[in-house]
C-alpha cells in the first residue's frame, strides 16, 4: 500500500503549562479528505498550524508522502497550502486579482510570459472566475468569490496537501454551498488531498469521508463520516450533534421561556 499522503505522528503544542495539542495522529491518504472538528479552543487549528509549519511542535512529527516535511518555509509552501477562515484579510486589498494569483505562481514555478498568463487562466476556470472578477480588486468581489481566489493562490504551489481552516465559516449559507461543491469539484478533478478544519459537523459530509473529533487537545473520536455522524461512541461528539440546527429545533432556553408564559 502506497505511504500516505500526509502521516502525523503523536503531534504535540504546549505553551508554558498549557498543553494545547496532545498526542495527535492521523493520516490521509492521496486524495483523500479528513475533517478535523471541534468547538473553538479544541486545538483544531493549532495542529493545523503546526502541519503548515507556522507554528513549531513541541512534541511529535510528520511525513508528507513517507518523508519528513521541507525545513524551508518556502519548499514547504509547494507541499503543504492553507486558506484561512478571512479571505479578505489574506489577501492584498490593492492588488487586483490576475495580478495576486500572477504573483503566487511566480513564486513556485519558473513559468513568465504567456505560459505564466495561461497557468493565471487555467486558476481562475479551476475555481469559477472570469475576467471580469480577475481584473476586479478584493474589496469589489463578494465573500464567496474572495474565498475562490484564495483557494487558487493556494493552488498556485499545485501543493500536495491543502488545508481549510475555517475556510466557509464566514460565508452565507447559499454561498458556503457553493464553495463546498467547489471544494469537492476539485478535489475530484484535481486530486487535492484536503485537511478540513470545521467546528460545523453539519457540513463535514458534503466534502469528507473520515472525521476526527477534538476535545480540548486530545482526538476523542475517529472514524468514517457516515459511522460518525449517525453512531456516536463519545459524548462530547454526540453534543456537538445535538447543537446542530434541524427542522424544528428551538433552543432550549427559548423553550424554557415559552413554558415560563
Amino acid at each position: 500500500m502506497a505511504e500516505p499522503a500526509l502521516s502525523v505522528h503523536a503531534l504535540g503544542k504546549t505553551y508554558g503549562d498549557f498543553t494545547a495539542v496532545e498526542s495527535v495522529s492521523f493520516d490521509i491518504q492521496a486524495g483523500g479528505s479528513l475533517a478535523l472538528v471541534g468547538e473553538s479552543g479544541s486545538g483544531k487549528t493549532t495542529t493545523a498550524r503546526m502541519i503548515a509549519g507556522l507554528e513549531r511542535a513541541t512534541t511529535g512529527s510528520f511525513t508528507v508522502d513517507g518523508a519528513p516535511p521541507a525545513r524551508k518555509l518556502a519548499e514547504r509552501a509547494r507541499q503543504i497550502q492553507m486558506v484561512f477562515q478571512d479571505p479578505y484579510s489574506s489577501l492584498d486589498r490593492r492588488q487586483r486579482v490576475r495580478s495576486c494569483l500572477a504573483e503566487a505562481v511566480q513564486l513556485h514555478s519558473p513559468a513568465r510570459g504567456t505560459a505564466l498568463q495561461a497557468r493565471v487562466e487555467e486558476l481562475l476556470d479551476l475555481v469559477g472566475l472570469d475576467s471580469r472578477q480577475a481584473d476586479a480588486r478584493p474589496g469589489t468581489l463578494s465573500g464567496g468569490q474572495r474565498q475562490r481566489v484564495a483557494i487558487a493562490r493556494a493552488l498556485a504551489a499545485e501543493p500536495r496537501i491543502l488545508i481549510l481552516d475555517e475556510a466557509v465559516a464566514a460565508l452565507d449559507v447559499s454561498i458556503q454551498a457553493q464553495v463546498l461543491t467547489l471544494l469537492a469539484k476539485l478535489r475530484a478533478a484535481a486530486g487535492v488531498t484536503m485537511l478540513f478544519i470545521t467546528h460545523d459537523l453539519a457540513i463535514v459530509p458534503y466534502v469528507c469521508d473520515d472525521v476526527l473529533v477534538m476535545c480540548k487537545g486530545r482526538i476523542v473520536e475517529r472514524g468514517t463520516v457516515e459511522r460518525v455522524l449517525t453512531d456516536p461512541d463519545a459524548p462530547y461528539t454526540r453534543r456537538l450533534l445535538d447543537a446542530v440546527p434541524r427542522p424544528g429545533w428551538r433552543p432550549k432556553r427559548a423553550d424554557a421561556l415559552h413554558d415560563v408564559m
